[in-house]
């Protein structure tokens, strides 16, 4: 899929929030709240114009976590006292979904640039993780997969609006999927990998598709020891997305792996550095296993990254400001010395 639109230095959108917003949002006070997001967001465009990203994001600053953009949006989910694996706040869905207008799009103006990234959760990662089979017979939603169903609706709608407002790119996240193409696949709970590729394919499925538009997916943070061949082959070939974020930090086989089971008609985003240790990566070390996957996708169907978003809960970041901009500093000279400055 190569053409000259690549946005080769990425990252996933979840940016560490600043202290003053952080304080605002602590203070429970609505319009100081509004002013401080605005603010960080014009701070964090400027400071990643000034790393030389060639993408923009609002950081997820107006948001607590990486699901706030859906669940703080529709109707039909409650917010328990309970803590998921990952140490995120429960929801539960106690009805089918009903978005209450635009979930993103509305807020795209407040970037002031041109095309910037938006990421969202994926339908099929909200299904799985909010459903509730105690609350089948009681209003609830019938399974996980009608749940996924209705989200994937909701989600694919705010993507046409998206791209109708002029984002290029946008990226779908869910960390569950790469459990499920392992040699030793985890439990896929109550959304079995059959259905949640049949979701995340509803979403992200456009009949028209403006030049540039990249629709990605990040099936997770981290590699299995050992990827499943066919699993692979089947998370790409059913999801038709344009844009894989992958794994790549660690230089295992299993990352090669993914990479050689992808499609050569998708791009390749990988996730070079890793974004949970403040150490910074030798670079030769990180060209060297760049040159390894080209020897399987072409480079010029790929991208570099951090490995995941650096505060996927506004809360709980997983690096300080200064590590964070020194991972995507080094971002950006790994892919000068991949690619010059043709970005």
């Amino acid at each position: 899929m190569a053409d000259t639109f690549n946005y080769r230095i990425d990252h996933h959108g979840s940016l560490v929030r600043p202290a003053e917003l952080l304080a605002a949002r602590a203070a429970d006070d609505p319009e100081a709240l509004h002013k401080a997001q605005l603010t960080a967001v014009e701070e964090s465009v400027a400071y990643q114009r000034r790393l030389r990203s060639t993408v923009v994001t609002d950081g997820d600053f107006p948001r607590e976590d990486f699901r706030s953009a859906v669940l703080d949006a529709v109707s039909g989910f409650r917010r328990t006292e309970e803590r998921t694996a990952d140490g995120l706040p429960r929801w539960v869905a106690e009805a089918l979904p009903k978005a209450n207008g635009p979930l993103l799009a509305g807020r795209i103006a407040d970037l002031t640039v041109i095309a910037p990234k938006v990421s969202l959760p994926s339908p099929a990662y909200l299904a799985a993780t909010t459903f509730d089979p105690e609350l089948a017979g009681s209003g609830g939603p019938a399974s996980a997969r009608e749940l996924g169903e209705v989200l994937a609706e909701i989600i694919h709608a705010e993507i046409e609006l998206l791209v109708s407002r002029g984002v290029r790119l946008i990226q779908l996240n869910n960390p569950l999927l790469l459990g499920q193409v392992a040699a030793d696949p985890a439990e896929p709970g109550p959304l079995s990998f059959e259905d949640a590729l049949a979701v995340e394919a509803q979403a992200v499925r456009l009949d028209v598709r403006p030049e540039g538009v990249r629709i990605g997916v990040c099936p997770g943070w981290e590699a299995p020891a050992v990827v499943d061949q066919a699993g692979a082959e089947s998370l790409f070939g059913e999801v038709p997305a344009d844009r894989w974020i992958l794994p790549y930090d660690k230089g295992t086989a299993a990352e090669l792996d993914l990479l050689r089971a992808l499609p050569e008609d998708r791009d390749a985003c990988l996730g070079v550095v890793d974004a949970t240790v403040p150490e910074l990566e030798d670079i030769d070390t990180v060209l060297a296993r760049l040159d390894a996957g080209a020897e399987v996708k072409d480079i010029e169907d790929m991208a570099v990254a951090p490995s995941r978003g650096f505060a996927d809960s506004a809360a709980h970041p997983l690096l300080s400001a200064e590590d964070q901009r020194r991972k995507l500093v080094l971002v950006e000279t790994v892919a000068r010395y991949c690619w010059g400055n043709e970005f």
